[in-house]
């Protein structure tokens, strides 16, 4: 007995050494899956180009509550254009040389355009798909130059932090050989700026928040007609997402909080002098697949 007592205390250091052994294992261990799961920084990310689809509105909107439309929407006959199949084909190639024109010009010229163009392309961008015809978009056009110097002083002070800190050295590289960097000279010259604003969410009649549904992707898929109608009128342009400049432009032009920005365009005719790198684009069998 007088043995035992005294063996008490090793065997109680023994557990106490084994429970801080087995502790320390569990907590490496999901410290390990911790890591796995754990997605690389990304400081880049702009939190405006965050799709917020997904995100459930606040308490103060009802799951059954009416969301804009009439309960039993009207439905009309609808007659499509139908053309042969030589005039199908022909009018497929045609717009595909058009659009095959396209280019990023970083370099624009401040001829002036006319007003009338710039609203017919906007109004063409807004015949755009959206998630329940919601239509989740604002198009600012800035044509006032003070105001376009302020925005180009917000970006380009926001874009040199990107280049020397967000964006890290792979993507400043990649980047090198287009011969670009966070002077955007366009800002000022180009006789228009559209920014592009997407609505995270709208609001009902009573005040409340409408959802808006894939409100990215609807907003999305408006900016690329928008660069088609742009391209189809003869004006360039260079599609810019101006990193983190979203809250202070947001701010600037006066748009309420529901609206992030999304893309920002610089609109006119490309300078005279104006050069664009010497790209190519993926064939046809590189970027479609038949099954």
């Amino acid at each position: 007995m007088a043995l035992f007592s005294s063996l008490t205390p090793v065997f109680i250091a023994i557990i106490c050494v084994l429970i801080g052994v087995i502790m320390k294992k569990t907590n490496g261990e999901k410290e390990k899956r911790d890591t796995k799961i754990k997605h690389p920084s990304r400081p880049w990310v702009d939190e405006d180009l965050k799709d917020g689809t997904d995100h459930p509105l606040e308490e103060e909107e009802g799951e059954e509550e009416w969301q804009g439309l009439e309960e039993n929407v009207a439905h009309v006959p609808f007659t499509g254009e139908r053309y042969s199949e030589a005039e199908m084909i022909k009018r497929s190639q045609t717009f595909y040389e058009l659009l095959n024109k396209r280019r990023s010009v970083r370099f624009l010229s401040d001829e002036p355009v006319p007003r009338e163009v710039i609203d017919n392309v906007i109004r063409t961008a807004g015949t755009s798909p959206s998630g329940a015809h919601t239509e989740p978009w604002t198009f600012v056009v800035v044509q006032d130059s003070h105001l376009k110097h302020k925005i180009r002083e917000i970006v380009e002070e926001e874009e040199e932090i990107n280049y020397k800190k967000r964006m890290g050295d792979r993507w400043v590289n990649d980047l090198k050989r287009l011969r670009t960097n966070w002077i955007k000279e366009y800002l000022d010259t180009a006789p228009y700026l559209i920014l592009i604003f997407k609505q995270v969410y709208g609001r009902l009649p009573n005040g409340k928040k409408k959802t808006h549904y894939y409100n990215e992707i609807s907003v999305s898929i408006a900016c690329g007609i928008l660069l088609a109608a742009l391209q189809n009128a003869g004006l360039y342009t260079v599609t810019s997402t101006p990193l983190n400049c979203g809250p202070q432009l947001r701010v600037l032009l006066q748009r309420p909080a529901n609206e992030k920005l999304l893309l920002l365009l610089p609109v006119g005719y490309p300078k005279k002098d104006a050069t664009v790198p010497a790209l190519t684009r993926k064939p046809l069998e590189d970027i479609m697949v038949v099954m």
